[in-house]
């Protein structure tokens, strides 16, 4: 098969590359021979998680105190675009939401205690982590939440109400769960995490979710009733829940991109073999000009793209405000893989139309990613605002 690789970035040290280089044999070896049938069993094998604790790629955002390797965003972003290129974005989704979007909140505001307790058997595999924020009347709109969580004497606290659309959220272990604790101030004011583990009584999977995509992936509905979370559940400051979402964001919109960058290359990648061997008109796809040039277009966005999102990943490891360009990130590599793959699909012509087939499933699967992390729309005005 003819690759389409991009070039190294300038931040990749050599530990990164001998990390991206070891995914890259892990998803040859171990994901792409097995992936239509995590599809049509709807989820990831344990095992997996397990795997790819054992080889140190789950605690990359960790303190080497509980078992990480706190590589930084770099190799976090290094991570997300080789599981990108897998082809089965719901693989990507699930382990992703693990490494990076949930487990995280931990890492960076939990007791000592609490990281203690959690964060060896995430970061080994041996327990599967999720977040809990979106509801089914509250999506980019986080202050619009719904769930409550009221004291109950100073033991604890009573979760009632629903989460929407959470991935890992039918075989997860260990929930971060946001939920309103104070109703008399500013919604943003008033909001709090948890962490809440399978089995809690009142705790339950509502509905396991069927998706137009990521059908690898596991994705529920909860519903929490009269739930009882101890007092030392509590994730941080109560009441400033809000904060730490947004700033976990930026991991989680990082990784995103990644996985779009890494979704573009595949496609193209896969749609130049196909163009060099079917037959069309006297000659290949390839032998025609417009064929060449949309192919050639296209490379070049794809690599925009990725030049964008490791510049904004190396000021994040830098320690620099850098809330726009992470924004912009999120936006340009999720439009872009858009048109990419769609443009990809065009050139497979009524290949790429039949189910299982890696175009007709990456065409599927990146629909969400201009709406999982932050809607575009709502990226652009967070550029915008600090225009």
């Amino acid at each position: 098969m003819d690759e389409f690789r991009y070039a190294d970035p300038d931040c990749f040290t050599e530990e990164v590359r001998m990390m991206r280089d070891q995914v890259r044999r892990f998803v040859d070896e171990e994901v792409i021979p097995h992936g239509d049938q995590w599809e049509a069993d709807g989820m990831v094998p344990r095992d997996i998680f397990k795997k790819l604790g054992t080889l140190g790629m789950l605690g990359m955002r960790h303190a080497v105190d509980y078992g990480g390797t706190d590589m930084g965003a770099v190799a976090s972003v290094a991570f997300s675009e080789e599981l990108g290129r897998s082809t089965y974005g719901g693989f990507s989704a699930d382990i992703l939401v693990h490494t990076d979007m949930s487990s995280t909140h931990i890492g960076r505001r939990g007791s000592e205690a609490q990281k203690q307790k959690y964060l060896p058997d995430l970061i080994a595999g041996e327990k599967v982590c999720a977040i809990a924020v979106t509801e089914p009347g509250a999506g980019s709109d986080v202050a619009g939440m719904r769930t409550t969580a009221e004291r109950d004497g100073n033991d604890g606290y009573r979760l009632n109400g629903s989460k929407m659309f959470i991935t890992n959220g039918v075989h997860g272990d260990v929930f971060i769960v946001a939920a309103r604790t104070d109703k008399e101030v500013k919604p943003s004011r008033g909001i709090s995490l948890f962490i809440v583990e399978k089995g809690t009584p009142g705790f339950t999977v509502a509905a396991s979710l069927k998706k137009h995509g990521w059908r690898c992936s596991d994705t529920a509905e909860l519903h929490f009733d009269n739930a009882f979370v101890p007092a030392e559940n509590l994730l941080g400051e109560e009441n400033k829940g809000f904060y730490g979402i947004m700033d976990n964001f930026q991991n989680e919109r990082l990784v995103i991109g990644g996985m779009a960058v890494g979704e573009s290359a595949k496609a193209i990648e896969l749609t130049l073999d196909y163009v060099k061997t079917r037959q069309a008109f006297g000659g290949t796809l390839w032998d025609m000009q417009a064929t060449r040039q949309k192919l050639a277009s296209l490379a070049a966005k794809a690599t925009a793209a990725q030049a964008l999102l490791y510049q904004a990943a190396k000021l994040e490891d830098d320690g620099r405000d850098c809330v726009k360009e992470v924004s912009m990130v999120k936006a340009f590599c999720a439009e872009t893989v858009q048109e990419i793959v769609h443009a990809c699909y065009q050139l497979h012509g009524g290949t790429g139309y039949i189910e299982g087939t890696p175009i007709e499933r990456m065409m599927r699967d990146a629909r969400i990613l201009t709406v999982g992390g932050g809607a575009t729309e709502v990226m652009l005005e967070e550029v915008a605002k600090r225009m």
